[in-house]
């Protein structure tokens, strides 16, 4: 018997001021009452809004346990630069939580990585070799797609055929750093290069700032190790 298709999860179009708002009320900025009063002013139907809080609360509001602590850890760094710091946590605890979410911006970040765009049926295409040809996979690539847009991470173009990489943002030896990091590790579920980790395609909206094997070096989440090829690789503290 084959095995069953992976799960998407992440199955609606977020806005980054909505995931915005979660991170605040995670933070006890503000209320879940003020969250769902911006959720109410974009959502037509009670189903569409019940969803979107859905995949909120998966992000920032109820994470899964084994994310508890490694979201905790976001809110301590969203506390310290709050301003600077909304897209790469959010981004991070997207890739670390929706394996679906991680694909589609590796797949992006693969395609964009030498001309700096690609064409949306590439992106369609390959996930639908992983995930099957079917509606829901098309449907949901599109919400990814239209998040990242959101986010600022691509632009899309040519009603929306065309997917342009936006400048990376740059981090600069942010503190955010060796918990992206951790966030790509959480995703791949292995051990990745110390020496390639900035350009992974996984962060591509990202410019890690050239001191990550310092950052790395200074987590307490994380442990550089050596591989049989005397090569440095980075993995998650067991």
């Amino acid at each position: 018997m084959s095995s069953p298709s992976p799960q998407i999860g992440f199955d609606r179009f977020i806005q980054l001021d909505w995931a915005t708002a979660a991170l605040r009320v995670r933070t006890g900025l503000t209320t879940t009452d003020d969250l769902s009063d911006l959720l109410d002013s974009a959502h037509a139907g009670a189903a569409a809004k019940k969803k979107t809080k859905t995949v909120l609360n998966r992000l920032w509001l109820e994470p899964r346990p084994d994310l508890v602590e490694f979201a905790d850890r976001g809110i301590e760094l969203y506390r310290e630069t709050p301003d600077a710091t909304v897209f790469p946590l959010t981004w991070g605890m997207a890739i670390a939580t929706y394996p679906f979410f991680g694909k589609v911006a590796e797949i992006v970040g693969r395609l964009t990585a030498l001309q700096g765009d690609c064409t949306s049926a590439e992106v369609h295409r390959r996930m639908a070799e992983i995930y099957g040809e079917r509606e829901g996979t098309r449907r949901m690539t599109n919400m990814v797609l239209q998040s990242l847009a959101n986010w600022g991470a691509i632009t899309r173009t040519e009603r929306g055929k065309v997917i342009l990489r936006q400048t990376p943002v740059k981090l600069l030896g942010s503190s955010v750093v060796a918990w992206l990091v951790e966030a790509c590790l959480r995703y791949t579920s292995c051990a990745l290069s110390v020496t390639n980790i900035e350009s992974s395609p996984f962060i591509f909206p990202f410019d890690l700032g050239g001191s990550t094997a310092y950052l790395i070096s200074r987590s307490s989440a994380l442990e550089v190790r050596v591989d049989s090829g005397s090569n440095q690789i980075v993995g998650l503290v067991r």
